[in-house]
């Protein structure tokens, strides 16, 4: 079949030529029709190649400046090409430097645990239309790096474009919440969100002012349902796929908070790999989800204290009330459960 030709629109444009911005982009990738590809399509895009190479390149050069963005290509890693994509990672963070990292999904709990400081854009076995649709979100990045802060209204739309944008591409390519401003969250569970879920209503927090009103807020928050029921809920969510084309009820935010919120009640971890199985869409497509969750305050980073290259995905507190709630108002209970 032939290949599919992508086309693309200019980040910046500028009256000629000599005054437009042009990204450059470092490619790193042992395959070398992977490097290719991967360079044709910087290329169309409007973008130059700065380095080209193997991951061992990529190793020697931690001193070499590497450009606006960097690609990264290594479907199976080792300790030396972890290490190397850790220092990657903060280096990146403290530069304007944005990091695409393509892995595979035996791979990609170890990658995400190496990746907590630039905010990188893990792909998991993507094919050429999902590197395509990574670069094009480089490119909206820079065109909107000064711009105000996006909405939770907007960015739950730019994901649902980009899932659009993607889908289409793979086709072509012949296979068949107000904005917040907080990185990620620290290990202990804490947030630096600015996002607000559902306030505890007023007859709720009591008379009383201060330290006494916050007292009687938290001891009236409902709990979690007994796990076994959301565990319910979610085998019943899957089983539509039977009958249905799944993408008729793909919602991977609601799958991920219920599987969330189940692993919560039963004092699980949950590894990124699990949650992205959990989700029902692309491992790709699940992560970016997971990434604008953590940023809205949904989701907590939560480092392995045991082994520092691991992390795992919980509810915060925040998501957690607001789940504990919406069970509360349903009125489910144990007693639902067969």
């Amino acid at each position: 079949m032939a290949q599919a030709q992508f086309a693309y629109e200019e980040a910046f444009e500028a009256e000629n030529d000599a005054d437009r911005v042009r990204l450059t982009v470092s490619i790193f990738a042992d395959r070398v029709h992977v490097r290719d590809e991967i360079r044709e399509d910087t290329l169309a895009a409007g973008m130059r190649v700065g380095q080209c190479g193997d991951l061992a390149s990529l190793l020697e050069r931690d001193a070499i400046p590497l450009g606006e963005v960097v690609l990264v290509d290594c479907p199976h890693v080792d300790a030396v090409t972890l290490a190397a994509l850790a220092r990657l990672d903060m280096k990146a963070a403290r530069s304007v430097t944005q990091l695409v990292v393509a892995t595979g999904i035996e791979a990609l709990d170890d990658v995400f645990g190496c990746l907590d400081q630039s905010g990188a854009q893990i792909l998991v076995a993507p094919g050429r239309a999902e590197r395509v649709v990574a670069l094009g979100r480089v490119l909206g990045h820079a065109a909107q790096r000064n711009l105000q802060e996006l909405s939770e209204e907007d960015r739950i739309r730019l994901i649902r474009l980009s899932e659009q944008v993607e889908a289409l591409a793979q086709k072509l390519d012949g296979f068949s919440f107000g904005g917040a401003s907080s990185g990620h969250a620290a290990g202990d569970g804490s947030e630096g969100s600015t996002l607000r879920v559902e306030a505890a209503p007023s007859s709720w927090r009591g008379g009383g002012s201060g330290d006494d009103g916050e007292r009687m807020r938290r001891a009236v928050r409902p709990a979690l349902p007994d796990p076994r029921l959301i565990r319910q809920i979610i085998r019943q969510r899957q089983l539509r796929a039977r009958f249905f084309d799944a993408d008729l009820f793909a919602d991977p935010a609601w799958d991920i908070l219920l599987d969330l919120a189940a692993a919560r009640a039963e004092h699980k971890r949950v590894s990124v790999t699990s949650l992205c199985i959990a989700s029902g869409v692309p491992p790709t497509t699940a992560l970016r989800w997971i990434s604008q969750m953590t940023e809205a305050g949904l989701l907590v980073r939560i480092e392995d204290e045991t082994d520092r290259r691991r992390a795992f995905i919980a509810l915060s507190d925040r998501a957690t009330e607001g789940m504990a709630r919406y069970f509360a108002e349903l009125g489910m209970t144990t007693a639902h459960l067969s």
